[in-house]
């Protein structure tokens, strides 16, 4: 039998240990608390928020490829109150069936993407205090018959995967044919294209695509109320985002207060309704 000379042994066993060392450090790292998420913020300098690409008037991208919006400038608010200027934050996009995940991978601060409270979502994430308050609608083609949702049925609906109105118009319309798309321009274009009857999501998102199209309606109903809050990480051991959100509530407090949120309102979500037709009709 071969005998292992003792200084190979020796080094074996070092290596060994040197490995579970090393091992037991990663582990140590990845569990020792970190500072709470404020702290990590205001040390950074910035505040990383993912926004949506396409959900005009609340975040969009403008012809030249800048981001605007009526969340673009309330985190731009925020980050000056928080950070001392509206250029302290890194913008990242975010898709409606994406918005929590990405903000449980740890690379999001903040979410503003007109994200309904929901007590689904609150299981797997926190919210801020509402910040605005939408509506559920449907849009329609200018020419045809359609007075009302109940109309609709049987028809092709037109949706934005991972929102609340999935769902909502999957109860309200049993009988009716569903399309989803990811995000609300593809949607929108499909229904141009006519694979679609009707389109639904946010009255506030619908309002901005139709604003200067008079070929297009906007039926009067409302299906549900959508209150828009921003989200935050659930307060982990590991990850404190406690005094974060109690800042952020503080910070809308005040900017409801001060009426810096109807300066927004009154910015982004003033009269930009299509008014070149105008339906009646109760669901």
């Amino acid at each position: 039998m071969q005998t292992i000379p003792r200084n190979t042994v020796i080094t074996i066993i070092l290596l060994l240990c040197l490995g579970g060392w090393l091992a037991w450090q990663k582990w140590s790292a990845s569990t020792e608390p970190k500072p709470p998420l404020l702290t990590q913020i205001k040390n950074r300098g910035a505040l990383v928020a993912g926004i949506r690409f396409d959900a005009k008037p609340f975040g969009y991208l403008d012809a030249d490829g800048t981001v605007k919006g009526y969340d673009i400038d309330l985190i731009r608010e925020i980050a000056t109150r928080l950070l001392g200027s509206p250029d302290a934050v890194e913008f990242r996009q975010v898709l409606a069936s994406t918005r929590v995940i990405a903000l449980n991978s740890g690379n999001l601060d903040i979410v503003a993407a007109t994200m309904t409270i929901t007590p689904q979502r609150e299981d797997y994430i926190d919210f801020s205090d509402v910040y605005y308050e939408a509506g559920q609608a449907v849009i329609v083609p200018a020419n045809n018959t359609v007075q009302t949702i109940a109309d609709l049925q049987d028809k092709t609906l037109l949706y934005v995967m991972g929102t609340t109105g999935e769902k909502t118009i999957k109860q309200t319309l049993p009988t009716a044919k569903f399309l989803g798309f990811k995000t609300n321009m593809d949607a929108f274009s499909a229904l141009i294209a006519g694979r679609g009857d009707a389109m639904t999501t946010d009255d506030t998102m619908l309002s901005g695509l139709i604003k200067d199209r008079c070929d297009f309606t906007m039926l009067p109903q409302r299906l549900s109320k959508e209150p828009y809050g921003l989200g935050i990480r659930q307060n982990e051991p590991n990850h404190n985002t406690q005094s974060f959100r109690q800042t952020i509530n503080q910070l809308l407090a005040d900017m409801k207060q001060d009426g810096t949120l109807d300066k927004l309102q009154a910015k982004w979500l003033g009269p930009t309704t299509n008014v070149c037709h105008s339906r009646e009709g109760d669901l």
